[in-house]
């Protein structure tokens, strides 16, 4: 199987990495000092199950070479998308699957406007990892899986094929008939988890161990909860108890990207996140209180940032 990986960051790298080590024709699409790193010395990624190592791997800033891929692993952040896309044009032919794994709700759309509903799986990635350093991913938390679902739910051959290699690379890879509830489900753990810790510059371990901040927490998922309704979704019952109990049960110091970027003056998802809670909740009528304070007073600090370059 062909893939090409288009955004070699903890995400595409671990998903990427654990399909080339099980012996499939993966491409990485990278740049800079990451690029010429990958090239160097291969991929290491690194984490609670001991890691591992490719000390060869086959990485390119050109994606004019590489050919049709079978999938295409579309693992950049929501602001990088355009760019992205622009590169991923060579490699998709008539049958290439494009995954999508961005955080949010609206990116698949967003895909799909450039190549078609039909092209575009979209994919939920349930892992904690990031760079370490060049050539290096570092698995934080979270299982590792990757959960994939056909737009209208049904049973199709890439979806098999695509969870047949995956499971075989050691990857969790459940098949869900409602992608949809999927992605609004992790849409519920990240944005309100990572505005939080943004705006308080807190993990973990403090936004859920203080009465406030736990309950701004519960009080953010409950409008996301609220908005999926209003957007036709289908969110599982008790849906905003069982992201409690997984939040309780993360690293105490672990963080969001989100959070990390802001405060390291960085682009973030922040429009894709917070923002979009704010702009679904206009267009749907629902009121989302917490998400516009945690979006003004975060805008803020991007504008005062970006006025500082």
């Amino acid at each position: 199987m062909k893939t090409a990986v288009i955004g070699t960051g903890g995400i595409g790298g671990y998903f990427g990495g654990r399909l080339a080590a099980a012996g499939h024709d993966v491409r990485f699409v990278a740049r800079g000092g990451h690029l010429e790193a990958l090239r160097r010395e291969g991929l290491t990624v690194e984490g609670p199950d001991g890691g591992f190592t490719l000390p060869s791997v086959r990485a390119t800033d050109d994606t004019h070479g590489i050919g049709t891929a079978d999938f295409v692993l579309l693992a950049v952040k929501t602001w990088q998308l355009e760019p992205a896309l622009r590169l991923a044009k060579p490699l998709v032919g008539p049958d290439t699957g494009i995954v999508t794994l961005q955080n949010g709700v609206e990116a698949p759309e967003r895909v799909a406007e450039v190549f078609g509903r039909e092209a575009v799986l979209p994919g939920v990635a349930k892992i904690i990892a990031r760079l370490s350093g060049p050539g290096r991913v570092q698995h934080v938390g979270g299982e590792g899986s990757l959960t994939l679902g056909e737009w209208d739910g049904r049973d199709s051959e890439r979806v098999r094929r695509l969870r047949a290699a995956l499971t075989g690379a050691s990857v969790k890879a459940p098949v869900t008939a409602d992608v949809r509830a999927e992605l609004w489900a992790k849409f519920l753990f990240v944005v309100p988890f990572g505005s939080l810790g943004a705006v308080t510059d807190s993990p973990f371990g403090v936004l859920r161990s203080r009465a406030g901040t736990r309950a701004l927490l519960t009080d953010g998922m409950r409008e996301i909860e609220r908005l999926a309704a209003a957007a036709g979704v289908r969110l599982p019952e008790g849906v905003v108890a069982s992201t409690l109990d997984f939040i309780d049960a993360q690293p105490a110091h672990g963080t969001s990207s989100l959070q990390r970027d802001i405060l390291a003056g960085l682009p973030s998802e922040l429009e894709d996140w917070t923002g979009s809670v704010v702009r679904l909740g206009t267009r749907h009528d629902v009121p989302t209180p917490v998400h516009r304070v945690l979006y003004e007073v975060l805008r803020l600090r991007e504008e005062r940032g970006e006025q500082q370059w």
